[in-house]
């Protein structure tokens, strides 16, 4: 049991967001991970680190630019402070991801897979790729001579660019009436080479000796260096990978006359043009050339300065070719039927008679698809409401509810347009949408819609009957395949009607409406949720069984990690897994004994929301769209909706079990962010999200065998 001094109370939400990528690190440094896999976890840890910097270190630079001292960092230290903290941990977790793909580069070279450079290649392969590069990178590339312009070139933060140095033969002149680029004494010229995201970062070489050759599409041009630059009498040649990252934030235009979606449009262009914040470059450029890169694209000391290698934008090894080498990848496990329902027959006459839950990806998130497919045929369904938040590429949802409108249903669709970095996508939908007829809420003036709801309307015999479902993920089939979220699909009556009642708060925002079963955002669910624990405390006083099961994406709200506080010390059991941030401190003596956390970290990305409260041994069970965040519990739309039917209450209960259990995949969290493993001697292998498809399979097999 740690003792430990009252004044420390909370963890730094960015240094356990940190921590959070740290471990999606271990998964990429595991041995026991697939090869493959390792390499795309590693994509996923440069991707989140990208997500981070756009948003979260932009938002602290903004503070400390401006000197606001904001709740959310909790110790004595300055925004100014943070930031330098947090540069080092990048640099460190860096540094750690480089050693990691030389290791996984070592051992790829085991099974015959050889990642290659410009220097390596034999003379078919050379050739091979200069074809290549003339046939299908030449055409594409973007190349800008610096010293020519008068202003420096805007960089794109979510591009990657070579950074050229050509040693001339001839000495460059040394002045230069244009100010903003600067000029060295000697003959070198600078440019920059924008990679080109029409073409696959990765090459496959030929082979004839039964070894698979990759070959960067960086090394590509690199080898090619002469046949861009040709015009020019250089002595040497030479290029480095440079990458910004800019503040992310969106500055909505106050004119009235604009509509929302135009203002989102504008300010998704204007993000382009954001304020730098990290600046990564190959450790192996001269100083020289990191000053001109630095100087003229303005960074300086509160911005995040980052030595990396010969390669950076390594998000895209989430897409490294699989090669047909499915043994280094996880098994793929197919998503399993929700036993009782068909995709052959009426999903709504089963929902009619009793409620169903879908826990993708274990089981097929395509019964959602299909209940919408349905009620766009069906002569009695009258209208459908649904809200989006992400959606897929080519959205079956989307393509759902268009059908439904041509079938002379009303649809109406709440779709929020500042769901972060999926701006542009929400736009064309909405768009989209609207030519086709179908009615589009933009949401309410300072509230981000969150929420997970569907609603179907249907007349019977001259009555209307509701059907629904409510999630605690995205309806996006793509996402559906690697999130784990439950989906509820219901015909409650009661249940129903408070969900019409939310989408009647998106047309009639300044009435605030009552509902009966569900906690919506941003008026009921932090009270809600305060009287659970309370009477957790009462039962726990009173000698009752008493305790909280939470599973969750974030936990940072420092009021409800006080209510945590206050239930732990009154004798309330509290299970935590939070895949996340977590600035709770668990295990504190006086302060949070009886709190134990963990987070799963897996093949699968943990995403779902469901909350367990013992109630003296007749547990409630909610399952959410919010995590126990301030801007879920305040500033939100977001709907939590209670478990009624026995059976799936008891399958969430086991689910959450599951993943209790995990010794393999779980870390456990704590006040230093060491992301231990909980590892238990005496206890058999257990990996939660293995043994919760297990689950669902076993499930199955006991009804076909009574069948």
């Amino acid at each position: 049991m740690i003792h430990h001094s009252p004044v420390n109370r909370y963890i730094d939400r960015e240094k356990s967001w940190l921590a959070f990528n740290a471990r999606v690190l271990q998964e990429a440094a595991d041995t026991n991970v697939p090869l493959l896999d390792r390499l795309r976890f590693l994509g996923i840890f440069s991707n989140n680190f990208d997500e981070f910097f756009r948003v979260r270190y932009a938002a602290i630079r903004r503070q400390a630019l401006d000197g606001i001292i904001s709740e959310e960092l909790p110790r004595a230290n300055s925004a100014q402070e943070l930031l330098k903290e947090i540069t080092d941990i990048a640099i460190e977790q860096q540094s750690e991801s480089l050693r990691i793909l030389s290791n996984i580069e070592r051992e790829l070279e085991k099974e015959n897979i050889f990642m290659v450079n410009e220097t390596e290649l034999n003379k078919e392969q050379e050739l091979f790729v200069k074809d290549f590069f003339i046939q299908k990178v030449a055409p594409e590339l973007l190349t800008i001579m610096l010293d020519e312009l008068k202003e420096f070139p805007l960089l794109k933060d979510t591009s990657g660019y070579l950074a050229v140095k050509l040693e001339m033969k001839t000495k460059a002149p040394e002045k230069s009436s244009n100010k903003s680029i600067l000029f060295s004494s000697k003959p070198k010229r600078y440019a920059i080479i924008e990679m080109p995201k029409t073409v696959s970062r990765f090459l496959i070489l030929p082979s004839t000796d039964k070894k698979q050759y990759v070959i960067l599409l960086d090394d590509v041009i690199r080898l090619n260096l002469h046949q861009i630059f040709n015009i020019f009498n250089y002595e040497s040649i030479s290029a480095y990978m440079i990458k910004i990252t800019r503040d992310a934030q969106l500055e909505l235009d106050t004119d009235q006359s604009k509509s929302l979606m135009e203002k989102i449009s504008l300010s998704v262009k204007d993000r382009r043009i954001g304020e730098p914040v990290r600046f990564v470059y190959d450790q192996d450029m001269e100083q020289e050339m990191v000053d001109y890169f630095l100087t003229n694209l303005q960074i300086d000391s509160s911005d995040s300065i980052i030595p990396g290698g010969r390669y950076h934008n390594r998000r895209d090894y989430m897409g490294f070719p699989t090669l047909g080498r499915y043994d280094l990848l996880y098994e793929h496990n197919v998503a399993l039927p929700v036993t009782g329902l068909s995709l052959e027959g009426s999903v709504l006459q089963k929902i009619k008679k009793k409620d169903y839950l879908i826990y993708a990806p274990y089981q097929s998130f395509s019964y959602v698809i299909k209940f919408l497919r349905e009620a766009a045929l069906d002569p009695k369904v009258i209208s459908i409401k649904i809200t989006l938040y992400r959606l897929a590429r080519n959205s079956q949802i989307v393509s759902s509810l268009i059908n439904a409108a041509k079938n002379g249903k009303k649809v109406t669709v709440q779709i929020e347009l500042q769901a972060r970095f999926d701006e542009a996508s929400n736009i064309h939908y909405s768009e989209l949408m609207q030519t086709e007829g179908i009615n589009l809420i933009f949401g309410i003036k300072g509230l981000k819609i969150h929420s997970k709801i569907c609603l179907v309307e249907r007349l019977e015999s001259g009555k209307v009957k509701r059907y629904g479902f409510i999630s605690t993920g995205n309806f996006n089939e793509s996402t559906a395949k690697i999130y784990t979220d439950v989906t509820l699909l219901t015909a409650h009556q009661q249940i129903m009607k408070d969900i019409s009642r939310v989408f009647d708060f998106f047309d009639v925002n300044y009435k605030v409406y009552r509902y009966k079963h569900l906690f919506v955002s941003p008026h009921y669910t932090r009270n809600k949720f305060y009287k659970l624990i309370d009477r957790e405390i009462l039962n726990a006083i009173a000698g009752k069984e008493a305790y909280i099961k939470l599973k969750m994406n974030s936990l940072t709200d420092f009021k409800m990690i006080d209510k945590l506080y206050e239930a732990s010390r009154e004798g309330v059991q509290i299970q935590l897994i939070i895949r996340g941030m977590c600035c709770l401190i668990p295990g504190v003596k006086d302060m949070s004994e009886n709190i134990e956390a963990i987070s799963i970290v897996d093949n699968y990305l943990e995403h779902s929301r469901i909350y367990i409260f013992a109630n003296s041994g007749e547990p409630d069970v909610f399952i959410s769209s919010a995590d126990f965040m301030t801007r879920n519990l305040d500033s939100r739309v977001e709907v939590t909706c209670p478990i009624y039917d026995k059976e799936i209450k008891q399958e969430l209960i086991d689910t959450f079990e599951i993943g209790w259990k995990g010794n393999v995949k779980a870390r456990l969290h704590s006040e230093n962010l060491e992301n231990k493993y909980r590892k238990k001697s005496d206890a058999k292998v257990f990996r939660a999200q293995l043994e919760t498809y297990n689950y669902y399979r076993d499930k199955l097999e006991v009804i076909y065998e009574e069948l």
